[in-house]
This record gives C-alpha cells, structure tokens and sequence, in this order.
C-alpha cells in the first residue's frame, strides 16, 4: 500500500496540477501520490536506469553475492546499453557502508591526466582551453581499476562471473529503451564522423530506434579478455596496448605508462548534518560538498513552514546554490595538488557567515565566477542494498554524450573527455597538471540516521547534481516525500551566474523549472528578478533506496526521466 504523505506541504507538492510548457496536457495527481508506487522489498534491492541491468544485480545477490558484486555487474551491463553515459573508457566514485564493521568507505576512481599533458604543450598548439572532444580532451579512464579496487576488497564473486551478464547482451543483443534511445539519437551526426564510433555504435549507418536490438560484438570480445586475463590487463596488457596505439594514431597524449601509473583512491566521505539527517558525500575533486554548503543554509529556515509551492522557498534555495557554485568554482580541485579547504566550506559557521549575504526580497547577481565548461553530462547513477545491509553508492561516466567522440573500434567503448575540465589558467586551483584528477562533477551520496544508513541515493546530470541531492533530501525530511516521490517532485536547475574562471558574475543565471512546478513559483520568482524559464524536464535521473528504520525494509525509488526501475526481492 502507498503511504500517504504525513505533511500538509508535502500533499501540496504532489498535487499539484501537472503542466506541460505549452500550457496543456494536464495532468491532477491524487495529493501525496506520486506518478507510481514504491518498490518495497525485505532481502535485497538494486535501482538502476535500464531494467536489464537491474535485473544482472539481482541474480549476483539471489546467487550469494554482496552488495559490491552486484554492483560492478550492474555498471558493467549499464556500460553496454546505456554505452553514451558510461563505460569502460569512463571514471568512477562510490560510497560503500560496510555493514560488519559499520563503517562508510569512499572510493576515487577517477583518471589523471597523462604525463604529456602540460599547459605548455596546449599553449604550443595556441590553444586557450582544452578541447571538448578529440583526443586531446582524453583523461585516463579509471573505471575497471575501480571495479577491481572494489571487488578485491569487498567483493566474494570473481572478476569473471561479474563480467558474465554484459558479456551475454554484449554478445546476444539487448533491446534499447525509450530514453536512451533519444540520447543515442542525439549523439547521431557527432559520432558518425569518427570512424570507430560509427562501427561500434552505429552499425546500421543511424542510431538504434527504441525497441531495436544493439549488439556489441567488439566490446563483448574487450569483456571476455578482462574476464579471462584479469583487470590489470586494461593498464598493462594487451588492453593496454591497443589503447596506447589508438591514442598515438589519434594524436592523444595516453601512453602505456600513464596507463600503469594509474590507480584508484581510497577516501573518508565527509558529512554535514541535516535536521538529524547525516548526509555523506566525497570531498573534491568532485563537488559532493556542494549540496552540504546548499543544506547548510537551508538549514536555518523553517522550509517544511514555507511550503514546496512557495517562491520564498525556492529563492532561497536558488540564492544557497549561487554561493555554493562560487566556492565550487574557486576552491574545488585535486586535493593531491592543491588544499581544498573543505572542512572549513562545510561548516555550519561558514553558512550562516555566507547565508547574510542573501537578500529575501532580490537575487544575488555579483558572485565569484564558475567555470564555463562545468554543465551537462552523460552519467549514469546506481544503487544497491543486499540482505547484509552493506550498501553501495555508485556513479560512472564518460562525460558528455559518449565522451570524446572517439572510440577504439576493435575495443567496443567510447573514450571519456574528462580531461575537457581543467582550466589552462596558470592561477586556477583545477589548473591542468600531469598526473592530476580533473574537477569532477559526478558524485554518489548515502545518508545516515542514528549511525545506520537511512538512503542510499544519487541523481545524474553535470550541475544538477548537487542541486538535486539537496533538493532530494529537502523533499524527504522537510516535505515529507516518501522515496519515490522525491524523486518525482518537479526540479528546478540553477544555470548560469557565472563569467570565465575567477571573474565577477554578469546576472543571475537562469532557473529551468520542470513542468508541474507551481505557476505561483514561477510568477513569484520572477516578481523577485529571476530569470525563469519553463523547460519539459531537466538534466537528471534519480535512483534511491531507503532504508526503513522502523521495519528494516527497503524502500526504491526510480522516476521517469530515466528508463530505469527498482527491483527487489
């Protein structure tokens, strides 16, 4: 049975009368109700964005594996069929709670840019920031490294068995959903001028249409390899090798020594408390922190007494958000290269010094500057919970729509273009470095209630990510959403606000409010001198899995920006 929200504001929210941007198609949901009902199951639950992958999680835990097992099978059937988002040639970040020894583990799987890679060099090739797409845009992927760091240390299957279900839809085909069948559709004129792409993704000379059957017999033949030889064939074998000739035929600056240099991190997440609430992200180089500073100031309010359909609620929350991406902008970075002041960013001191610069009756439109490159990006998000109670928090990408444009034909995946975000300006902390982690904007979060995990949740989509952990947590705590609807409740994305790296901000962005958002939101924000701008749906992509204190059973949420389901059992 659906549980019905408890606050009056919540009941607001979900009642809302749902409007496209045209005006029409409206829709009346029943208050409290959300587009569907959550997925509650007792043993094990997985939430992913492609039901095939969903159901490759569930086999690893019905067969006796853990949470972590499940999880790299998880990402690696998502990597071939939802291959624009992620993938071999990707990075990755998790969070995982150990439950027999009740403690929370953060793991850095993100690549370093290569040995060649110098501010020199691009300045050579008179080049004022580095290229978007190409070779030269190239970290080093660090995603199957981080597969292995993970299953060596929590893991009880082999590397082999994990690698079995992508194996067999690499092989045997797999049907492509509606969503991803949009991206794919939109990835169509960019990719097909790479050669190697054009073979491996597009076979048919277009884009698979939804319901079509995608094979990836290169990719399944890359997968058979790591199964059979072991991870570390991807750093330095025969993996290795096609990868350094692909880049030196391509003009990028991989070799096969950044390649073996390569090596995944561990790392303390960091919290901040939210009403009773611990919310766990990873500090930078990604921006985890981000959606700490935003709760941080919303914290001093009476939020769940302002209501989800009030401006003064969403003012406040888009003003907390500037200055959050401010910081951002000017401090997040590879800790291994610069001092990220991150316990002094999250603290609650700081918020209150920084929340007085918000104004309740105008916006704020002279901040620090972010960066311009920081945006839209492909990602895919994924959560898992076994019967143990060990959780995993888990987010891998390639970047933009599949990464570079570039791809190893006879390898089958895509190359990420990570690398696209270091700044070539000498004083900038995100400065290009060889060997260091680009600023990231991909980050997995857990939260934790009485010292045991509460929520096990993510959402995808460059800048909205931050913003969109934040306003899950507002939903559920303040609003009273259950998982489901949380994730469902119409989002508002925060852009803009910001010139080039370390300039003062021309304006105040430009706020995209998802359809359903309350016309009076909308109408009172740009009363207060927002720029709104009404927009179908947002970048994004929620999965989530709650963790009942009070029965112990889990709770999934997916929602329909995505293809994806909660599956348990």
């Amino acid at each position: 049975m659906k549980i019905l929200l408890p606050f009056a504001a919540a009941s607001l929210a979900l009642g809302l009368i749902m409007t496209s941007v045209s005006g029409s198609d409206r829709l009346t949901l029943q208050p409290g109700k959300s587009g569907r009902s959550e997925t509650i199951a007792p043993s094990g639950m997985v939430c992913a964005c492609h039901p095939l992958a969903v159901q490759a999680g569930l086999e690893v835990l019905r067969s006796g594996g853990n949470a972590i097992d499940a999880a790299i099978a998880v990402n690696a059937v998502l990597g071939v069929v939802e291959p624009m988002s992620n993938g071999l040639g990707g990075d990755l970040f998790a969070i995982v709670y150990e439950a027999k020894t009740g403690k929370l583990h953060g793991l850095n799987a993100s690549g370093r840019a290569p040995a060649l890679a110098t501010r020199e060099y691009f300045a050579s090739k008179g080049m004022k920031s580095i290229p978007a797409t190409g070779p030269l845009s190239w970290s080093v992927p660090g995603c199957v490294d981080g597969w292995e760091t993970l299953r060596a240390r929590f893991g009880t299957k082999p590397f082999a068995d994990l690698m079995a279900p992508a194996i067999h839809y690499a092989d045997k085909g797999a049907p492509v959903p509606e969503v991803i069948a949009g991206y794919w559709k939109a990835s169509e004129n960019r990719m097909m001028r790479d050669p190697g792409s054009k073979a491996v993704f597009f076979p048919e000379g277009r884009s698979p249409a939804k319901g079509e059957l995608y094979r990836n017999p290169a990719l399944a033949k890359t997968l058979r390899h790591l199964a059979e030889n072991g991870p570390a064939s991807f750093y330095q074998g025969e993996i290795a090798k096609k990868l350094e000739a692909f880049s030196l035929a391509s003009g990028g600056l991989i070799r096969m020594a950044d390649l073996k240099a390569n090596k995944s991190t561990w790392i303390d997440p960091v919290s901040s408390s939210y009403r009773g609430i611990d919310v766990y992200e990873l500090p930078p180089n990604g921006q985890g922190i981000a959606a700490l500073q935003i709760l941080n100031v919303l914290e001093n309010h009476d939020i769940h007494k302002m209501g989800f359909a009030s401006p003064e609620y969403w003012h406040l929350f888009v003003e907390a958000k500037k200055l959050a991406y401010a910081d951002r902008a000017r401090y997040y970075a590879d800790p291994e290269f610069v001092k990220v002041p991150v316990k002094e960013l999250i603290s609650k001191s700081y918020a209150k010094a920084r929340m007085a610069l918000i104004k309740p009756n105008a916006v704020l439109d002279k901040i620090d500057a972010g960066d311009p490159k920081i945006g839209q990006s492909d990602t895919t998000y994924f959560c898992v919970v076994d019967k143990d109670r060990n959780c995993v928090s888990m987010i891998q990408s390639n970047y933009e729509g599949f990464g570079s444009g570039l791809t190893p034909g006879e390898l089958g995946f895509g190359m990420q273009n990570r690398g696209t975000l270091f700044s070539l300006d000498a004083n900038h902390p995100n400065r290009l470095e060889p060997g260091k982690r680009p600023f990231h904007t991909i980050i997995p979060a857990m939260a934790m209630k009485d010292g045991k995990p509460w929520l096990v949740f993510g959402l995808m989509g460059g800048d909205m990510q931050a913003q969109g952990h934040a306003q899950v947590i507002v939903n559920m705590v303040d609003f009273g959403m259950d998982v489901q609807a949380a994730g469902e409740a119409p989002r508002i994305e925060h852009r803009g606000s910001a010139g080039p790296k370390g300039e003062a901000a021309a304006g105040s962005g430009t706020i995209q409010a998802e359809q359903g958002m309350p016309q009076a939101v909308i109408e009172g924000l740009k009363k207060l001198g927002h720029t709104v701008r009404p927009i179908r749906t947002n970048g994004g992509g929620y999965q989530a899995i709650m963790i009942n204190p009070k029965t112990g059973m889990l709770h999934g949420g997916t929602e329909t920006r995505k293809d994806g389901i909660a599956g348990g059992y």
